[in-house]
């Protein structure tokens, strides 16, 4: 229930806090500078982002591809991707609030900040659903290592024949 409430909280303020904020921008930034310097200044930051879109979008796909060619898990590589993605959605509304969190999911500097960010919305999001290490199914405990050990059930789909299941079932059969 209080999930809920706060998702709708996000979403008023998303959808009508934001284009506020936006036009009172937009409207000192012009009283400021006068409105044909205002349109001239976003026409600029969409010409910079489309161009910050396009580097920052195909180092990542290089990335991603290097990655995968490396037989390496590309998590980084996606989360960059996403946050690109994010970030050049919001370099396509026009506005100054808007474009200035845009660029801050681009540029490689701040990026970082943003993927730890997201990093810890999903984790939090994945255990608290019932994946390995959360309250789901599944229990996690510490191995003699030190490590984690996740108890689950391996399936070997592999060659070989059959052998018959410790609760019962048959390989095979529908119950």
């Amino acid at each position: 229930m209080r999930g809920s409430r706060l998702l709708r909280l996000l979403l008023v303020v998303l959808f009508v806090g934001v284009p506020l904020l936006e036009i009172f921008v937009l409207v000192q930034v012009g009283q400021v500078i006068g409105p044909w310097w205002t349109i001239l200044l976003l026409i600029l930051a969409s010409v910079l982002g489309t161009w910050l879109i396009r580097r920052e979008g195909g180092r990542a796909w290089r990335a991603l591809t290097e990655a995968l060619q490396t037989g390496r898990m590309p998590a980084r590589e996606i989360a960059d991707g996403a946050l690109i993605l994010v970030g050049g959605t919001l370099m396509l509304a026009p506005g100054f609030v808007t474009d200035a969190f845009g660029v801050l999911l681009i540029l490689p500097v701040t990026r970082p900040v943003a993927r730890r960010l997201l990093t810890r919305v999903v984790t939090r999001r994945l255990l608290g659903a019932g994946f390995p290490g959360g309250g789901g199914a599944t229990t996690k405990r510490p191995g003699p290592g030190g490590e984690t050990v996740i108890r689950g059930e391996v399936v070997d789909d592999g060659p070989g024949p059959p052998r018959e299941d410790p609760r019962g079932d048959h390989p095979g059969s529908v119950s």
